[in-house]
């Protein structure tokens, strides 16, 4: 009778670790499979970013018209132009000036100008084209597709970093972005834009002349 008891308990001591094995080896396989496919994702949305990038970073520059749309800031609407990491972005309320390193900001409200070297964020939310300076490094990519658009998910690798998430759809035809979403902090702020022409554009249009606003006061926030 012993005997018999301590067979059973040996069995199923048998089956229990069989059973745990067993689902190690699934557990392991469903993981290697997300990844794998995580992968995918990360790999596709990349070679959509890079074709994106080679268009809207074209060596001569490019224009567009934007929407603008955030808590911060409310709503505002203009036109953009860009080269390389620079852009010139003009609106009723301002306009704005980034040479890549500096920026010059108009208030036609106070005929003032404020100089500053903006941060990652403030970049993102005046020019909608600032995603392709940025995606290759400490974002984790993913995308969706339906019929139309790519929609490609930027997430931060680092917490401290300004823009924590950001969404970009990008026309399957075209390849140019229609729209860009980003997070910072909890606040989001959406850029819809429209009518892209890939135009050569001088780089002093990326600079603020004072010659231009000759009773503006500057002020120098650096």
């Amino acid at each position: 009778m012993k005997k018999t008891i301590f067979t059973i308990i040996m069995m199923l001591v048998a089956v229990c670790a069989s059973a745990q094995s067993s689902a190690r080896v699934a557990t392991k396989k469903q993981t290697t499979t997300t990844t794998k496919s995580a992968q995918a994702k990360a790999s596709q949305a990349r070679k959509v970013l890079d074709k994106t990038a080679s268009i809207v970073g074209r060596k001569g520059g490019a224009s567009a018209s934007f929407k603008i749309s955030s808590a911060k800031i409310g709503s505002t609407q203009g036109t953009i132009y860009v080269k390389g990491n620079k852009f010139h972005a003009r609106t009723p309320q301002a306009i704005v000036w980034f040479n890549g390193k500096t920026q010059w900001t108009y208030m036609k409200s106070t005929d003032e100008v404020n100089v500053s070297n903006p941060t990652e964020a403030q970049q993102v939310a005046m020019n909608p084209y600032n995603f392709i300076n940025i995606y290759k490094q400490g974002y984790t990519l993913s995308m969706k597709a339906d019929a139309t658009n790519y929609n490609v998910r930027m997430v931060a690798q680092n917490k401290n970093r300004s823009v924590q998430e950001m969404y970009i759809t990008i026309n399957k035809k075209t390849y140019a972005p229609t729209q860009v979403k980003m997070r910072e902090g909890q606040t989001w702020t959406t850029i819809s834009i429209t009518g892209f022409k890939a135009k050569d554009q001088s780089d002093a249009i990326f600079v603020f002349n004072h010659k231009d606003f000759p009773s503006a006061e500057v002020v120098d926030l650096r």
